[in-house]
C-alpha cells in the first residue's frame, strides 16, 4: 500500500488542513506522496519537507503569525494604488513568498525533501496545468499558489504562472496517476456545501465558479480505479463571513478552523477502524 494525501486549494480555509493533518498523525497514518494545488501546494511542501508530526505545530505556528496576516493584510487604498500601477494584481508577492521560505527554505529543491512532492499551477501560455516535481521547491509553490487579480503571474523561465486551482482544485487524479494507493483528500469544505438554483445575479456566479471548481473532482472520484481507495476527510464546517468578497482576507477564524477539521477528522477516521 503506497499512502498518498492530496490538499486541495482554497486560501484561508485551507487551515482545515492543518487540523486533517493532526488527525492523520495520531492515527499513525503517514504520507508516502504529496500532491497539492494553491494553499494546498502550501501545506503540502510542509509536509513533505518533514513529514512527521512535528510539522504540525509549525504549520500551526505559521499559520497564526503576523507573517500570515501580512499576506493579504494591505490597506485597501494601497491595494488599489498597486492597481493603478501594476494593472494587473492587488498585493505584494513579497510576504508569500518569504513565509514559503521561512516554512521550507528559501533554496530548498523537490529532490531535497523528504518525500516526492508535486505541484501543479496553471500556464497563461499554454492554457493548461503544469505539474512541478523537480526545481526549487519555493518557485513552484508561488506559482501554485498566485490567485489572478490578487497576486501577479509567478514567471518560471520564460512562462507565467497562475493559481493550480483554476485547472485542478482538488488533484486526486494526479496522485492516482503517481501510483498512491490509499489516498487521503484533505479538501476545505466547498465540495461539502450543497449547490442551489440561483435566486440573484452573485448567486449565478458564485454556482458558476463552483460547478468549474468541483466538476474534475466529481469525475475523477468516479473514476477511481479497482485497488485505489480514496478518503475524502471533512472540514468540519465553514465560518461565518466565508461567502464574503473580501473572505480571503479572514485570518482570524484560523484557529477555530483548525480545531473543527481536527476533531472532525478524528472522528472519521475512528469510524473507518471500528
Amino acid at each position: 500500500m503506497s499512502v498518498g494525501i492530496v490538499l486541495g486549494g482554497g486560501g484561508v480555509r485551507g487551515a482545515v488542513q492543518v487540523g486533517m493533518l493532526q488527525a492523520l498523525f495520531e492515527a499513525g497514518i503517514r504520507p508516502q506522496t504529496v500532491i497539492g494545488t494553491s494553499i494546498g501546494a502550501i501545506n503540502g511542501a510542509a509536509v513533505a519537507r518533514d513529514p512527521t508530526p512535528a510539522v504540525v505545530d509549525r504549520l500551526v505556528e505559521a499559520w497564526m503569525s503576523p507573517a500570515a496576516s501580512g499576506v493579504y493584510g494591505d490597506s485597501w487604498a494601497r491595494q488599489l494604488r498597486r492597481l493603478a500601477t501594476s494593472h494587473t494584481h492587488l498585493q505584494d508577492p513579497g510576504p508569500l513568498r518569504a513565509l514559503i521560505e521561512q516554512m521550507i527554505g528559501a533554496d530548498t529543491t523537490f529532490d531535497q525533501l523528504e518525500i516526492p512532492l508535486a505541484v501543479t499551477a496553471a500556464c497563461i501560455e499554454t492554457a493548461g496545468e503544469r505539474w512541478f516535481d523537480a526545481g526549487r521547491v519555493v518557485d513552484a509553490v508561488l506559482a501554485s499558489a498566485s490567485v489572478p487579480g490578487i497576486l501577479p503571474p509567478a514567471e518560471i523561465g520564460t512562462e507565467h504562472f497562475v493559481d493550480g486551482g483554476i485547472v485542478n482544485s482538488i488533484p486526486l487524479g494526479e496522485a492516482v496517476r503517481r501510483g498512491a494507493t490509499e489516498i487521503y483528500v484533505l479538501q476545505v469544505g466547498r465540495i461539502e456545501e450543497p449547490l442551489v438554483a440561483p435566486s440573484g445575479i452573485t448567486d449565478v456566479a458564485r454556482m458558476s465558479f463552483e460547478i468549474a471548481r468541483r466538476h474534475r473532482f466529481t469525475r475523477e472520484v468516479a473514476s477511481i480505479p479497482d485497488g485505489v481507495t480514496v478518503h475524502v476527510l471533512p472540514s468540519g464546517g465553514s465560518q461565518p463571513g466565508d461567502d464574503k468578497l473580501g473572505a480571503y482576507r479572514r485570518m482570524g477564524a484560523t484557529r477555530r478552523r483548525i480545531e473543527a477539521a481536527h476533531t472532525a477528522a478524528i472522528a472519521y477516521l475512528e469510524g473507518l477502524a471500528s
